[in-house]
C-alpha cells in the first residue's frame, strides 16, 4: 500500500510530452467559445484588444459512468492557436528510489508523536470518529498520507474518468495543435519537500479532510454534478474540493505557491500573444477568491463566462 502511494505521489503529475506544433489559421474566438460551451464545462473568455485567452476550469476525478458532453470541447480545441496544460513533475529513477528509501520518514510522524500532538482537540475528536474502524496505526501516519486516506478512502475521491484535460489533449493531438505545459516541478524538489516539511504545515489538510470524510462519497458525486451544471461556487465550496485544495500538493506551503506562480506567469504571457490560447486549468485555481479570474478582472480584462462568485453577471 505504501509503495503504491509513493508511486502516486510522484506520478500523479506525470510528464506528458508536448504536441508538435503545426501552423494553423485561427478561427474567430467567438466561434470557438460557442462550440466549447456545448461541452457543459466551466469556460471563460478573457480578452483585451486582439488578444484572447480561453480558460477551461477542470476538476480531476469524475465518478464512474459520469456523463457530460466532451465533443464540443474537443472540437473547440482544434480551432485554437495554442494549448496550455498544467505543470508536470519531472521524475527520475533516482528520485523514485530515494522516495522509496525514505518512505518510513515520509509516511510517519516524527519521533513518537501522534496526530493528537498537532491537532486541535475538537478536530482530533472528529478524526477519531471518522477513523473509528481503522485500528490505531493512522495516529502515527504522516498528515500527507492521512490526508490521502481521508479524501480517498473516506470521502470517496478517485482519479480517472475522461475529464476536460484528457479531452483537450486528445483534441490537440488529433488536430496537431501545439501544446505546452505551464511549468514543471522537479522530482528531487518533491522528495525533499515530503521529507522535510513539518507536520504542522498539513494541519489544515487534515481538518478539511475530516469535514469531507464526514460527508462521505456523496460529496464526490455532488462536486462532479455541480461542475457539469456550471455551478462554480458550489464546486469551490464543496468540502471535498476544499480538502483537495488544502492537501498536498496544492496546499503545501512550498509546492502550492510554485504551481500557482507558474500558472500566473503562463497566463500573463499568453495574453501578450496574438491569436487565441486555450488553457485547461484547475477550477479552484481559476475561481477561488483572489484567484486567477479575480486577478484578471482587477487588471481590467473582460472576463465572460459562468458566475464564479456570488452576484456576478455573465
Amino acid at each position: 500500500m505504501i509503495r503504491g502511494l509513493a508511486l502516486g505521489l510522484l506520478l500523479m503529475c506525470a510528464a506528458v510530452p508536448a504536441v508538435p506544433a503545426v501552423a494553423q489559421d485561427a478561427d474567430q474566438v467567438d466561434d470557438i467559445i460557442v462550440v466549447a460551451r456545448r461541452s457543459q464545462t466551466p469556460i471563460w473568455e478573457v480578452s483585451r484588444g486582439d488578444r484572447s485567452l480561453i480558460l477551461v476550469g477542470n476538476i480531476r476525478g469524475l465518478p464512474h459512468d459520469f456523463e457530460w458532453s466532451p465533443s464540443g470541447l474537443e472540437a473547440a480545441t482544434a480551432r485554437a492557436d495554442r494549448i496550455m496544460y498544467p505543470p508536470v513533475a519531472r521524475v527520475s529513477a533516482s528520485d523514485l528510489f530515494r522516495l522509496l528509501w525514505r518512505m518510513r520518514t515520509i509516511s510517519r510522524l516524527p519521533g513518537e508523536t501522534t496526530s493528537a500532538d498537532y491537532l486541535d482537540p475538537a478536530v482530533q475528536a472528529r478524526l477519531e470518529a471518522v477513523m473509528a474502524d481503522d485500528g490505531d496505526d493512522w495516529r502515527r501516519q504522516s498528515f500527507v498520507f492521512l490526508g490521502f486516506d481521508l479524501t480517498r478512502d473516506k470521502a470517496g475521491y478517485r482519479t480517472g474518468g475522461d475529464d476536460a484535460e484528457d479531452v483537450v489533449r486528445r483534441g490537440a493531438r488529433r488536430a496537431r495543435i501545439e501544446g505546452e505545459t505551464v511549468g514543471e516541478v522537479r522530482g528531487d524538489e518533491i522528495v525533499d519537500n515530503l521529507i522535510n516539511q513539518a507536520p504542522g504545515a498539513y494541519v489544515p489538510c487534515v481538518a478539511a479532510g475530516v469535514v469531507a470524510a464526514e460527508g462521505g462519497p456523496d460529496g464526490f458525486v455532488a462536486r462532479a454534478e455541480d461542475w457539469r451544471a456550471l455551478r462554480v461556487p458550489e464546486v469551490i465550496g464543496n468540502p471535498l474540493d476544499v480538502a483537495l485544495g488544502q492537501c498536498w500538493p496544492w496546499g503545501d506551503p512550498e509546492i502550492g505557491p510554485q504551481l500557482r506562480g507558474q500558472w500566473l506567469t503562463a497566463i500573463s504571457g499568453a495574453l501578450d500573444q496574438a491569436g487565441t490560447t486555450l488553457a485547461v486549468a484547475p477550477l479552484r485555481l481559476l475561481a477561488e477568491p483572489g484567484g486567477v479570474l479575480d486577478g484578471l478582472e482587477a487588471q481590467g480584462f473582460e472576463v465572460r463566462g459562468p458566475d464564479w462568485k456570488t452576484g456576478q453577471a455573465d
